[in-house]
């Protein structure tokens, strides 16, 4: 698309839907949401920019394949769950690490933002060519 509107309006959604993208992730071990709608709202909002700019747009400002994202997201999934047969307990048995403060920080965590890494990369993946293939019959 060509809109000088769309286009700037575009940039600007995105990062806000980044932020609540980054917001629905941190909340969504203690509350629903997490990595799974977290990483949704994250690829659309790249997929607005791809919209409105073009697919080599978006890919910068992206600065890795999508692929290599869902790949960094399985693993960080999968090494999530090693943890807790480190800890003598079964595979995705999650492990805490509390502090003196109250604040808490766990494997589930890690493996939420697996699970953001990898919905993204694999929806960036589909919107990407969805969008090449409509640019190219146009």
């Amino acid at each position: 698309m060509n809109s000088v509107i769309f286009s700037t309006s575009a940039r600007l959604l995105c990062w806000a839907m980044l932020a609540i993208s980054l917001a629905i992730l941190w909340r969504g071990h203690n509350q629903p949401g997490g990595g799974f709608v977290g990483g949704l709202v994250a690829a659309m909002a790249i997929g607005v920019v791809a919209l409105s700019n073009g697919v080599a747009h978006a890919r910068r400002l992206l600065r890795v394949h999508p692929v290599a994202l869902a790949g960094f997201g399985v693993a960080c999934a999968v090494i999530s769950g090693m943890a807790g047969i480190a800890a003598g307990d079964g595979f995705l048995t999650h492990q805490w690490l509390i502090f003196d403060n109250g604040f808490k920080l766990g494997t589930t965590l890690l493996f939420d933002i697996g699970v953001y890494c990898a919905v993204m990369g694999g929806m960036l993946c589909l919107v990407f060519r969805l969008y090449e293939t409509s640019e190219e019959a146009a």
